[in-house]
Order: structure tokens, then sequence, then C-alpha cells
């Protein structure tokens, strides 16, 4: 999905990261295309140390429990695993 911003053209990626204790899913916003447009770029950014996430669904793998938040900042040094995931449901792509 490409969304039009106060700097320009953005691209949003529903992506899942998983950390010892829970599964994050949410939206990551990237460049519309060129440099640094890729999920795994922003990802391998040594410079930043956090993700920005917005639409943010969080389930506990320890007993279960969901949390839906509008916006999170979460560490890359936490996530085990990451990966772009399909949107569902309606405004899905």
């Amino acid at each position: 999905m490409i969304e039009e911003g106060e700097s320009g053209e953005r691209r949003v990626e529903r992506a899942a990261f998983e950390t010892d204790r829970q599964l994050i899913v949410g939206d990551v916003t990237l460049p519309p295309a060129g440099y640094q447009s890729r999920f795994s770029d922003s990802l391998n950014r040594v410079e930043v140390e956090f993700i920005a996430l917005t639409n943010v669904e969080i389930t506990s793998l320890v007993d279960g429990k969901v949390s839906i938040r509008p916006f999170t900042v979460m560490s890359k040094s936490h996530v085990r695993i990451a990966y772009p995931v399909p949107r569902t449901g309606a405004g899905s792509s």
C-alpha cells in the first residue's frame, strides 16, 4: 500500500516480529522505491536501533493474551525473526 504524507509518498508494509516472549504484528513505513525501500533494508540499517510500528497487535507467546496498540516502537535487538505478512480484511490490497 502506498500513502502520501508530509514528506512525499511512503509504502506501508505489514510485518511480523517475534521476540523471546511476544509476536508483534504491525505496519512498517518504508520509502516507495529505490534506496532502502525493501523491508530487509529497514532491519539492516545499523544506525537505527528501533522500528516504529502502527496498527500493532502484540500476542504473548507465554499465555496467548493479545493487546492492540495504535503505535509502538520496538528495539531491533529483541527481534529473533521478522517477515512481511499479507494484509487481511477490508481495505487490504
